[in-house]
């Protein structure tokens, strides 16, 4: 069985500190809860990122509209019924209403901090749009002016605690080529969804790093089986954004149009699971193609360097698994600060499940942009009223390293390939026929073959120096398809995104949340909301 480690003295190449909060993830999530953290008062706030704030993560080459509504007249009270419609019955309106309040705001500062939102022909900003470039270059320049320490290209490996509590975390830093530990008053997960390094574009490095490192101290997850995300994308290119296939006809191998009334990515799946598929945008105008082009340049750029106008041309498609990254499912959050189940760790963004907001459904891009920016600035100020609290004492708590599998293998026989952990799990987390179209007794296959493949990695997977970043990548996606199949498993049912298909139906009975947790053993069980107690024993014991 794997251990928590107690930490030896640092060496001198390593890079060795302490802050009031530690953020992980450099995404908006990740960028709103260092900034709220700073607004909060916090002396020190240090933020790592597995790449380069302001250029890794979904977020950044993407276009994303935002859950923005004006809080006066009825639409903010549509907005609230109609994505509640779309949740499956899980959504709960008072956390949207409160979602809305905060993305107004907070988007609002950020037209006051001076953000560059396009200005329409009365002269007016249009806000309720975010260009990913542009909106995470200027997040990071906000990071910079309130004094956090970025850390850039240095991927966090496994948290710390002290007597049951997170105080830190320790890591590799790629430009340093050298450890890292910073231990902490608190520490916000923004470490991002998983999307099981499907090439969607911007998501190879949402790896489900902080599932696993929650689940290592403790902490639950929610919504897990609403994971069975996929976006359609030209089949020689990674862009998975939806909205120029709103003007899109599909098409088989020999011209036969497909429906794709209703939802499309169900449409192209049941197509491609008999043969190859083709779009072309040609029910797109000239005004809305200058409009498509201005607004989404990236969606265009692998046709044109290919010589094709997907106006005239059809293209051939695929589905990419998004995952969580715009799926629900997530680490359970406990309280309206965004706390987790374990103290001093507090979950944003794609990392906290958005079963709150979207139920059963995807997010898509509006709801999620504003999940990132409200659950990002509550779980900061939250964290830094958490540190204030510990005062000096934090700084003085011994510490110990709760990371497991990948980090520190139980077994003395040979070294088990991080690639051959991936490889097993995209066998079982990429294909259409076992995640999207899900059966029983095929979950339940699936679900033998991670967990043995789970006991395999605990005895044999580690690696030494940078190949840990891998090793425990490898060790997040196996842990994160765990979760989502057990999940799967227990709702037995259809509902928003997962999909049964011995079990077409909605069972009123099951209009409940699933709440899964645990490494060696996977468990689940039902909550009612997803904030109320558990009723499971603690499993912190062993970080005490």
């Amino acid at each position: 069985m794997n251990t928590p480690a107690t930490l030896s003295p640092p060496r001198a190449s390593e890079i060795d500190d302490f802050a009031d909060v530690l953020v992980i993830g450099g995404g908006p999530a990740g960028a709103w809860a260092a900034l709220g953290a700073a607004a909060s008062g916090a002396r020190s706030v240090v933020l790592v990122d597995k790449g380069y704030c302001g250029t890794s993560g979904a977020t950044a080459p993407a276009n994303t509209g935002a859950w923005y509504v004006a809080p006066d007249g009825d639409a903010r009270e549509r907005a609230i019924e109609s994505r509640h419609a779309r949740s499956g019955g899980l959504a709960h309106r008072e956390w949207m209403a409160r979602v809305l309040d905060a993305t107004w705001t907070q988007i609002n500062q950020l037209a006051a901090w001076g953000y560059p939102f396009p200005v329409d022909d009365s002269g007016l900003q249009y806000r309720a749009n975010l260009r990913g470039p542009d909106y995470m270059y200027f997040l990071r320049r906000q990071l910079r002016r309130a004094g956090v320490r970025i850390l850039d290209h240095a991927p966090a490996l496994e948290l710390l605690a002290s007597d049951g509590v997170v105080a830190g975390a320790q890591g590799y830093s790629r430009q340093e080529g050298a450890a890292w530990r910073i231990r902490a008053g608190a520490v916000v997960l923004a470490s991002g969804g998983c999307a099981f390094l499907s090439k969607a574009l911007g998501c190879d490095v949402n790896t489900g790093d902080g599932y696993l490192m929650a689940a290592e101290v403790g902490a639950e997850l929610s919504g897990m089986e609403f994971s069975a995300q996929y976006g359609i994308s030209p089949a020689y290119a990674s862009v998975t954004k939806g909205l120029p296939y709103f003007w899109a006809t599909f098409t088989t191998e020999s011209g036969e149009e497909l429906d794709s009334r209703g939802n499309r990515m169900l449409a192209v799946a049941r197509a491609l699971q008999r043969g190859p598929v083709y779009a072309v945008l040609d029910r797109a105008g000239p005004e809305i193609q200058r409009w498509l082009r201005d607004g989404q340049p990236n969606c265009f750029l692998p046709h044109d360097r290919l010589g094709i106008d997907p106006f005239k041309q059809r293209f051939p498609v695929t589905l990419r698994a998004e995952g969580t990254v715009r799926g629900s499912g997530g680490i359970r959050v406990v309280d309206e600060e965004c706390a987790t189940s374990v103290p001093g760790l507090y979950a944003a963004g794609d990392a906290a499940s958005r079963e709150l907001i979207v139920g059963a459904s995807s997010g898509g891009g509006s709801p999620n942009a504003a999940w990132a920016i409200s659950s990002g600035t509550w779980a900061g100020h939250a964290a830094a009223r958490f540190a204030a609290g510990l005062g000096d004492r934090a700084a003085a708590r011994a510490v110990r390293a709760a990371g497991t599998v990948g980090l520190r293998p139980s077994g003395t026989q040979g070294g088990l390939d991080a690639g051959e952990v991936i490889d097993l799990v995209q066998q079982e987390m990429l294909p259409l026929d076992k995640n999207l179209f899900r059966q029983g007794r095929q979950l339940a296959a699936s679900v033998e073959r991670l967990d043995g493949a789970w006991r395999d990695a605990s005895a044999r997977l580690g690696a030494a120096g940078v190949a840990q970043v891998r090793a425990r990548e490898a060790a997040a996606l196996l842990a994160t398809a765990r979760f989502c199949y057990r999940s799967a498993l227990v709702r037995a049912e259809s509902r928003g995104l997962h999909q049964r298909t011995d079990l077409p139906d909605t069972d009123p009975e099951q209009a409940h949340h699933l709440t899964t947790g645990g490494l060696s053993s996977v468990w689940v069980e039902p909550r009612r909301h997803p904030l109320g107690p558990s009723n499971r024993p603690s499993n912190r014991g062993d970080l005490a």
